[in-house]
């Protein structure tokens, strides 16, 4: 009965969006293409049968169908339209990749053996491209509205004999400038990372696409255009529009062939969605207290977690031979205050080392964010986004809630929205660290709605799972 239920429910689903006509025979429900008025079995009372769409054993493939079976059991929400829409666009991506693999070099087992850097010096006296015939596709959108959910589920579908990556951004470009130093001295190194990211993986799923440093945003146009050339087909999930990224950065006019390159590569689709699933979760089940003078609390919180085992200063190699000091660890679980890890020069690869080798944070002492500490509010907006993109967990103390913490952060749209100063609001009362930011503006959303959902039942429940699932089994 549950299989015909989800049966039915792909039924209704495909003919929704008007992709295909269904006819009933007997028993059988049969699929009709109107582009091509090919026909195939769907599916009788007893079994599934073949399709276009199909993973190699029998059933219905792609990331439409595997939306709606977690909807039927229970796993998803149902009827968000703006998910739809950018699933059917995930779907029209998958039909054509499928379709076109052979074309796209997906199969690893078929793709070229020679190596890249044989690649690298044949390519210096013969023009070579390979642009991909299949486009890729860029997602962006407000925060908690599904995109990474989406991306995943899209590449939890495809075969797994294909070249594919998901990655997260910030690991991407760390992956990027360490293939740099290793290929230092060419006289095109990021002619040779281009073909070495082409040779490993064709389909690029990169998630959280944002670019904020100026020495990433030189990098990425001739990068892109190495990779492109290479045959790369690129899925991108950002909550920036394409000709919104980089805005106000130096040297942006460097950086704008890029989106040029990145419009004509790329489908763009904005989910608009206006729902926040993040904080859908249930609240105030974690370890975020707020107040001062409480690092007791967090103190014997952290003691809790680490059990009998004792807790000590430790050094964590982090990036390209960089050492971190880490004040108190123990058992996966590290103590820091707020001053050692976010009022220092750290960055993305320090915190991505940084929980490689630890799974839980202590953090003491977030403060309210403002003028006066912007540096501190852009290491702390990175932080939680590797945390969050890590799924490590956060016990900490604060001066305020998240959303209290970024109040004073806003945008120049924002700014220009407050009221114009008269003879009775005088410059005296503004306030004197109002911080006003685009790129800390923008993301300032995004880190709410994260340390809402790091603070909720589920996403604990998920932490302790996967700290089940890595422990050896006796």
């Amino acid at each position: 009965m549950r299989l015909l239920l989800l049966s039915l429910r792909r039924v209704n689903l495909f003919s929704r969006h008007q992709r295909y006509a269904f006819a009933p025979i007997h028993n059988c429900l049969i699929l009709i293409n109107p582009s091509t008025s090919s026909s195939s079995f769907l599916f009788s009372a007893n079994s599934f049968c073949s399709s276009p769409h199909s993973n190699g054993d029998g059933k219905i493939a792609g990331p439409l169908v595997e939306y709606e079976r977690r909807i039927v059991a229970g796993e998803l929400l149902d009827g968000d339209l703006y998910q739809l829409g950018t699933l059917r666009e995930l779907q029209r991506l998958y039909d054509e990749l499928v379709q076109s693999a052979d074309a796209c070099r997906l199969d690893r087992y078929s793709a070229s053996a020679k190596s890249t850097r044989t690649n690298w010096f044949w390519n210096k006296f013969v023009s070579h491209s390979s642009i991909s015939p299949v486009k890729g596709l860029y997602l962006y959108g407000g925060v908690g509205t599904g995109k990474t959910m989406l991306m995943d589920l899209f590449f939890h579908q495809l075969p797994g004999s294909w070249r594919t990556q998901r990655i997260h951004f910030h690991n991407f470009m760390l992956s990027v400038h360490s293939r740099l130093q290793k290929h230092k001295g060419l006289e095109d190194p990021l002619e040779v990372v281009g073909l070495e990211i082409a040779d490993e993986a064709i389909l690029l799923c990169i998630d959280e696409f944002m670019v904020n440093d100026v020495a990433d945003a030189l990098i990425l146009n001739r990068l892109f255009r190495h990779l492109f050339n290479n045959g790369i087909i690129l899925v991108a999930t950002s909550n920036r529009a394409p000709d919104n990224l980089y805005e106000g950065g130096l040297q942006r006019d460097l950086f704008l062939p890029f989106i040029s390159t990145l419009k004509e590569r790329c489908v763009v689709r904005e989910i608009g969605s206006s729902v926040d699933y993040r904080k859908l979760t249930s609240a105030e089940e974690g370890f975020y207290f707020i107040g001062k003078d409480i690092s007791g609390l967090l103190k014997q919180k952290f003691q809790l977690l680490v059990g009998d085992q004792p807790a000590g200063p430790q050094v964590v190699e982090v990036v390209m031979g960089r050492k971190l000091q880490v004040p108190l660890a123990a058992d996966g679980c590290a103590y820091f205050l707020f001053e050692e890890l976010c009022d220092r020069p750290l960055g993305a690869a320090d915190y991505l080392g940084l929980f490689k080798k630890f799974h839980t944070l202590a953090l003491e002492g977030v403060p309210i964010f403002g003028l006066h500490n912007r540096t501190a509010a852009y290491r702390f907006v990175t932080l939680v986004d590797v945390m969050y993109e890590t799924k490590a967990r956060l016990l900490c103390t604060a001066e305020g809630s998240p959303l209290e913490l970024l109040e004073r952060i806003v945008t120049i749209s924002d700014a220009q929205q407050v009221a114009p100063r008269t003879s009775s609001r005088s410059r005296k009362s503004d306030d004197p660290d109002l911080c006003v930011d685009n790129e800390l503006g923008f993301a300032k959303d995004r880190t709410i709605s994260r340390l809402t959902e790091m603070n909720s039942k589920e996403y604990l429940e998920q932490h302790s799972r996967m700290l089940q699932e890595k422990q050896p089994s006796s």
